[in-house]
């Protein structure tokens, strides 16, 4: 019997140990997890982050997210008075995870505001070791150069940014081009040379006013490499577009599939023998403004000069000053002459205020040439032609039919017709 009460006795108390290890084990298990999501959650400008970080670290004393946490609040309070604090706390969260690359980083950091940039320079460079392809070490590395002055170092730490990150690469960029004076060769110098790099760098260039070189650099990439990024040529074109870049803005265009009929110096569906669509669905081809029941356009394949169809256009007692609903941009070189012509044909067109067809700097919005009014009554088919030279500032030419003006109310009535645009040098 006495055997047997020992042998249960012994049962039960290694139970006990198992269970009480247990017990013993999750609790290290939950207070850990309970101090690293303290200390994850807790952000350093909050007031009570220090007692927090001490709180957390008491819980995990293993875990290195605390001691972190306890570091930037003291790089936070001392605001550069007393670095070594932080510099210390650091080193300790660098001890309890040596392989974690973010924490040599701050060590890193910490150093460098501490002055001691030798060790800050060691630090970094055991975070790039860590995590050589990571663009986050080589943006704070490179940063650190250019804070030292070293600008080759910096420049070939950030160049790694851009191989593989958008976000960083963007970044790098932008710095570049501050220091650089907004020079795109220097900016391009630090470009990683791979396609996503390229490409990124091409909508760079687009959205500050590089139009050349955004152009060039996108011809560079292949057909399968513009294939991997198909929103960039339109998101270029229509920003080009609207920073009055045109000729860039029409390859663009063309590329994008926005008009791909579209052609430098030329008009864009001459004969409307092509479909017109919305006027948002194009940058460089006719845009018809229906927004006055009393005006109608329309594509006509009955009346016609040449080809299959002209553009009719027909007024019903249309009565406002402002007659600006169909228009076009075409691209000019600055200084070149120029010869528009087009065929018009009018059908009992009657008004105080006739239309006119007028050529628009489409760079500054002022006027530079524009044909006599239209003919009062009916005509048959017969060509205008404009003359005009190109202002020094002027890259593209808004071709827009306007009317003369004859007063707020001046009702007008009847048809007219346009086909056969052409634009050509003189």
């Amino acid at each position: 019997m006495k055997t047997i009460y020992v042998e249960k006795f012994a049962a039960k108390a290694a139970a006990s140990a198992i269970i009480a290890g247990a017990l013993i084990f999750a609790w290290f298990g939950i207070s850990w997890r309970i101090g690293n999501m303290l200390a994850e959650l807790t952000p350093a400008s909050q007031a009570n982050a220090s007692e927090i970080a001490e709180f957390s670290h008491r819980l995990a004393p293993s875990d290195p997210v605390p001691v972190w946490l306890a570091a930037v609040k003291a790089v936070e309070e001392a605001a550069g008075n007393n670095p070594e604090k932080a510099v210390s706390l650091f080193r300790d969260v660098v001890r309890l995870s040596p392989n974690d690359f973010r924490w040599w980083l701050e060590l890193g950091r910490g150093y460098e505001q501490a002055e001691r940039f030798d060790e800050a320079e060691l630090a970094f460079l055991k975070a790039i070791e860590l995590a050589p392809e990571y663009s986050f070490s080589r943006w704070q590395f490179g940063n650190f150069y250019l804070r030292r002055n070293r600008v080759d170092d910096a420049f070939g730490q950030l160049k790694l940014a851009t191989a593989k990150s958008a976000e960083y690469r963007d970044q790098v960029f932008s710095l570049a081009w501050d220091f650089y004076g907004g020079d795109p060769a220097a900016v391009e110098r630090i470009a990683a040379d791979n396609p996503d790099a390229r490409a990124g760098l091409a909508l760079f260039f687009a959205a500050h006013g590089a139009a050349e070189n955004s152009l060039r650099l996108w011809n560079t990439l292949d057909d399968d490499q513009k294939a991997k990024h198909p929103q960039l040529p339109k998101t270029m074109a229509q920003g080009l577009f609207d920073r009055r870049y045109f000729q860039e803005s029409l390859e663009f265009a063309r590329q994008a599939g926005i008009d791909q009929s579209s052609r430098q110096e030329a008009v864009t569906n001459p004969g409307f023998e092509e479909f017109i669509g919305r006027s948002d669905e194009t940058l460089f081809g006719w845009r018809l403004i229906r927004q006055d029941a009393r005006i109608e356009l329309s594509v006509d394949s009955a009346v016609k000069k040449e080809g299959s169809r002209s553009l009719r256009v027909t007024f019903r007692g249309f009565s406002k000053p402002q007659l600006v609903n169909i228009v076009q941009v075409a691209t000019v070189t600055p200084g070149q002459k120029y010869k528009l012509s087009f065929w018009l044909r009018t059908e009992n067109l009657k008004s105080g205020g006739m239309p006119i067809f007028q050529i628009v700097n489409a760079n500054d919005g002022s006027g530079i040439a524009a044909s006599p009014p239209f003919a009062i009554g009916t005509a048959d088919w017969r060509q205008v032609e404009i003359d005009f030279t190109a202002p020094e500032n002027c890259t593209g030419v808004e071709l827009m039919t306007v009317r003369e003006y004859c007063g707020d109310e001046c009702p007008m009535t009847g048809t007219f017709w346009y086909d056969g645009f052409e634009l050509k040098k003189i």
